[in-house]
């Protein structure tokens, strides 16, 4: 009874459940680090998502370019294959037609590190759509014109790169191209172009541009200026590109399904306010009575405003990795489980500081990965929802195999009940073992491979406090425990009849408990559904373990070595 009473099997079934969960992740394209992490995912209350990439296809198109002059011009065609036109009003730009917008065109070619090569991008997403548009217009090799003699690498701070180069056709005039957000581009500039000549940048123009770049960016388009001039102290602003980047198809269903099932999605992007917005109305993540947080504004505030406003926001716009960290830390302040994606060198501070750190596998550099606890294959957000089923299904099945256990040990105590007051024992010891092989073998293993119940993601976050033995686990077990207690020792008293304990009384007794036992592990499968609505065959490893349990148990009973072994006789539908 001391063997039977201890569930040697827990240990083993939740590794191999956690083993388990982690390689049907895997196949869903999400691989995971640490077992413990599976665990802790159906814990996650909160969802911090870059949107580039992750809730958005990274596969940027320029659809727009608006010059300092006000006019616009729309671009057909996506990819990187050079289909399609630049079109001002109804007419075709060409490099000599329209000279405003060659120059945004040049600008954005020249002050760039990506490469179209057989239609194929090396390099950012951003900067090969920029490619695009020359290619669109019959210029695919602007930036071999120019020798580069300095670049400003993109960093998160500026919000802005820029390169000092020459045209080889006239080494000595040097010039400054620069692109980046419009903000900081227009605080940059001092002038503007306006019919070919550079005009002062007023606060009223300024304020201008500003409600032009706001309407792009209302379309969801991402938004980045450019300017020229021969040092930072002498810039003109010429113009903007309008950028898409096309929503990842499941997102909008995977925030809704996360939502439902109390996990909260916030966005962070380094993009503009009216552009983050737009996208975040389209996937249903920002509603129009939510709060947007910039990066600027975290950096004004007091530890307890962030507590209390990061909350409130869904959406953060303008955020550098290290706001990243304050956002993080503020929500776990608050006994949040945070799972926090990111991609950049940078961002691996909180990826570590994040409960869950999530890398991106195609976009993500060897620093974040290796911060981070779980790797996203294809960088889709809809794995991440698909991940938060796993675990929360896994916890699920692990607490179903602790149900079967304790319940059959419960109904065990029946033994000690006999011995306590003096009534003859239902079974022997040899019995009692090999119902607790049954009880820890293949039955109780094949509840930890249970498949996924989908309606588990409606279900709200776990506390990471709570405990896996509630009051309605103890019910279930006390209720199994009564139904398997009750039911074999009326089994053992009918047989009992003559007052005499016999062989034919034992194997009875014994043989109605191990069936009692295999009813309730069909019955721990689920503790919400009816067996019709699971379904008796979508668990095979089960009906297997069940019909071997079976077959072994036959074996005890009718083959004689092991009658012998186990004090039991032959069974007859006769009762002889």
């Amino acid at each position: 009874l001391a063997v039977a009473a201890i569930p040697e099997g827990l240990p083993i079934v939740v590794t191999v459940t956690l083993a388990l969960g982690v390689q049907r992740m895997a196949k869903r394209e999400a691989i995971v680090k640490k077992l413990p992490i599976v665990e802790t995912l159906g814990c996650v209350t909160v969802i911090c998502s870059d949107k580039t990439g992750t809730l958005t296809k990274n596969e940027m198109t320029v659809t727009n370019i608006l010059t300092s002059d006000g006019d616009m011009a729309e671009v057909t065609g996506s990819g990187y294959d050079g289909e399609g036109d630049v079109l001002c009003g109804h007419e075709r730009v060409t490099y000599d037609s329209h000279p405003l917008i060659s120059k945004i065109v040049e600008i954005g070619a020249v002050c760039n590190n990506a490469e179209i090569v057989n239609s194929q991008l090396r390099g950012q997403p951003t900067e090969g759509a920029l490619l695009a548009i020359a290619m669109k217009m019959n210029i695919p090799h602007l930036r071999e014109q120019f020798y580069r003699e300095r670049e400003w690498p993109f960093s998160h701070e500026n919000k802005w790169m820029a390169v000092q180069c020459a045209p080889k056709y006239n080494p000595n005039e040097i010039r400054l191209y620069i692109k980046g957000c419009i903000e900081q581009i227009l605080k940059l500039s001092k002038r503007y172009l306006h019919q070919g000549a550079a005009v002062q940048l007023t606060d009223e123009k300024h304020r201008e541009f500003m409600a032009d770049s706001n309407q792009l960016a209302a379309k969801g388009l991402r938004i980045l200026a450019m300017a020229t001039g021969t040092s930072f102290e002498d810039l003109t602003y010429v113009g903007m590109v309008g950028i898409i980047d096309p929503e990842r198809p499941q997102v909008e269903q995977a925030v809704a399904q996360l939502k439902a099932g109390g996990v909260i999605v916030k966005m962070i992007t380094g993009d503009a306010e009216k552009t983050a917005k737009a996208i975040a109305l389209r996937l249903k993540i920002y509603h129009s009575n939510d709060l947007s947080v910039s990066g600027e504004d975290l950096d004004h505030m007091s530890a307890a405003d962030i507590r209390n406003i990061v909350s409130q926001a869904s959406v953060f716009y303008r955020v550098s990795p290290k706001h990243k960290l304050t956002i993080v830390k503020a929500l776990q302040a608050q006994g949040h489980i945070v799972g926090m994606t990111g991609d950049g060198v940078n961002d691996a501070v909180a990826l570590k500081a994040a409960d869950i750190g999530i890398a991106m596998g195609q976009t993500g550099t060897d620093v974040s990965k290796e911060a981070a606890d779980m790797i996203l294959v294809k960088d889709d957000f809809y794995t991440i929802m698909a991940a938060i089923e796993e675990g929360k299904a896994i916890f699920h099945n692990i607490r179903n195999f602790v149900r079967f256990q304790l319940s059959t040990i419960a109904a065990l105590s029946l033994i000690t009940l006999s011995t306590v007051f003096h009534f003859p024992n239902p079974l022997n010891a040899m019995q009692i073992l090999w119902i607790n092989i049954i009880m820890d073998g293949p039955p109780a293993q094949s509840l930890g491979v249970e498949p996924v119940d989908h309606d588990v993601l409606k279900r709200p976050p776990r506390k990471v406090t709570d405990s896996m033995i509630d009051k309605r686990l103890i019910a279930h077990i006390v209720t199994s425990a009564t139904v398997i207690v009750v039911g074999t020792l009326c089994v053992f008293y009918a047989e009992m009849s003559d007052g005499k304990v016999t062989p034919r009384d034992t194997t009875m007794t014994f043989t109605c408990f191990v069936f009692f036992d295999m009813f309730n592990a069909l019955s721990c499968r689920s503790q919400t559904k009816f067996l019709f609505e699971i379904g008796l065959f979508s668990n095979r490893f089960f009906i297997v373990a069940v019909v071997l349990s079976i077959i072994g148990q036959l074996a005890v009973i009718y083959l004689p070595p092991l009658q012998y072994v186990f004090q039991t006789e032959a069974l007859s539908a006769s009762g002889r």
